[in-house]
C-alpha cells in the first residue's frame, strides 16, 4: 500500500512539473521575421508600397511620424535570455531614404541546427552520401 502511494505520489510531481516548463522550453520568435536577404533588397527611392510588398507589415507606425517605421523581432530560444532587434526605414514624400537599426543575420549553421533539432533521423539518413548512392538509396533517381 506504501508503495502505490509513493508511485502515486512521484507520478503527480512528474506530471504538475512537466506542465509547468520545468523540463522543457519552447523556442519563442515574435515580430517580423527580418533575414539578410530581405534587408539587402531594400533600396533608396523604393515606395512605401514597394518596401510593404518586401517586408510586409511594419510592427509600429507611429501617428506622429508616419514617415518612420519601426519592425521589430525577439527571439528567446530555450532559457536563455531573450533578444530583440529593430529595423527602422525613414521615407521622405513616400520614398525610402535611409535604414537604421539591426536585424537577426542568417547564420547558416544555427538555422541548419535549429531545423534539425526535433527531425527524426532514420538510419538511411545518418549514412553518408556516397554509401547512399553505392546502395541505391539516396537521391537522384535518374529519371527526368
Amino acid at each position: 500500500m506504501i508503495t502505490l502511494t509513493r508511485l502515486l505520489a512521484c507520478t503527480l510531481i512528474a506530471a504538475s512539473l512537466s506542465g509547468c516548463g520545468f523540463l522543457y522550453k519552447l523556442d519563442i520568435q515574435q515580430g517580423n521575421l527580418l533575414n539578410k536577404t530581405l534587408v539587402e533588397s531594400l533600396k533608396p527611392g523604393m515606395t512605401k508600397r514597394q518596401v510593404t510588398l518586401v517586408m510586409g507589415s511594419p510592427a509600429l507606425v507611429s501617428p506622429f511620424e508616419q514617415n518612420r517605421w519601426d519592425y521589430i523581432s525577439s527571439i528567446r530560444r530555450g532559457r536563455s535570455k531573450m533578444e530583440t532587434k529593430d529595423l527602422t526605414l525613414h521615407f521622405e514624400n513616400d520614398a525610402l531614404v535611409s535604414i537604421d537599426g539591426d536585424y537577426f543575420s542568417e547564420d547558416a549553421d544555427q538555422l541548419i541546427k535549429d531545423a534539425t533539432k526535433y527531425k527524426r533521423q532514420y538510419p538511411d539518413e545518418k549514412r553518408p552520401d556516397e554509401d547512399k548512392k553505392k546502395r541505391g538509396g539516396g537521391g537522384d533517381t535518374g529519371q527526368s
